[in-house]
């Protein structure tokens, strides 16, 4: 079972620790290092464009191509999971480009998390279409496996449309995994037939309890070596309830996991680090 983090910092909402507010690259930079040391498999970033004021926890967001294009400099086997990228205000060859480059420069670390995204307002103020923005995503996920790994690319579908553009710098992996968010049987559907992984929200927010991730991919027949990320709806303490550890880990096999997206409980800076620490010493035996 492969682990990630769920990255401190760089979302900030009304629940988050106090010292998050006042921290930044410093700190940010300490956990990134800490976790590509200790052998977690990814950190992630969300991606908002731009929110109203006053949406609930909806008050910070780092931009996840700029974070780990930063961050991949100060790492060397971390892999970078924007979680997940709205994937319907963007156009496929952009985020082609873009995040081709991200994974080009960081030695192919870049794992692409993908929704249709949820919130109308930040659609509207960006000019773009919400209505149809499931069959949208549908084309661009296409569009974008067409165009991510390969320097000259073709595609010809009902919203995007291109022949021979040249992608230069592209994407290092042959097939960069695409990981489906969102917790509705479509989106489940969208992963199996377009990607290569879901990763739902946690039951926290609104996602699968672990027995219905559970039925729910029971109820679809999952493509060779697929993913599937566990996100626990709640704040593992390895430092003082370590079997609580290996009750994430066999909660998140059951429930079909194959990657956990962890959240530690943490009041400061350092004791987030020791809780990283702790976490690896049960999770990651040498």
């Amino acid at each position: 079972m492969k682990v990630g983090i769920s990255s401190p910092i760089v979302a900030l909402s009304g629940n988050r620790p106090a010292w998050e507010e006042h921290a930044g690259v410093p700190e940010l930079v300490q956990v990134a290092q800490a976790a590509d040391r200790l052998g977690f498999d990814f950190m992630t970033c969300p991606d908002h464009v731009a929110v109203p004021q006053g949406v609930p926890q909806r008050e910070r967001f780092y931009d996840p191509l700029a974070t780990f294009s930063f961050l991949a400099g100060k790492t060397e086997r971390l892999r970078f999971l924007p979680y997940v990228l709205v994937l319907p205000l963007y156009h496929p060859l952009e985020l082609a480009k873009r995040y081709g480059t991200l994974d080009f420069l960081s030695g192919g670390r870049l794992i692409f998390g993908l929704g249709v995204g949820s919130l109308s307002s930040e659609f509207d103020m960006l000019g773009k279409p919400f209505e149809d923005r499931g069959a949208r995503a549908d084309d661009a996920l296409r569009a974008l496996r067409a165009s991510l790994s390969t320097r000259v690319a073709s595609y010809d579908g009902p919203y995007y449309s291109f022949e021979d553009v040249v992608i230069d710098p592209h994407a290092v992996q042959a097939k960069v995994p695409l990981w489906v968010g969102g917790h509705s049987t479509r989106a489940l559907r969208r992963a199996t037939t377009l990607a290569d992984g879901w990763a739902p929200a946690p039951q926290s927010f609104h996602g699968p309890s672990p027995e219905k991730m559970r039925q729910m991919l029971d109820s679809v027949e999952l493509p060779p070596d697929f993913d599937v990320v566990f996100t626990p709806g709640h704040r593992v303490d390895a430092l003082n309830a370590p079997g609580r550890v290996v009750e994430l880990l066999e909660t998140a096999a059951a429930a079909g996991g194959t990657r956990i997206n962890l959240t530690v409980k943490h009041e400061s800076l350092a004791h987030y680090l020791e809780q990283l620490e702790a976490f690896a010493e049960l999770a990651f035996p040498a």
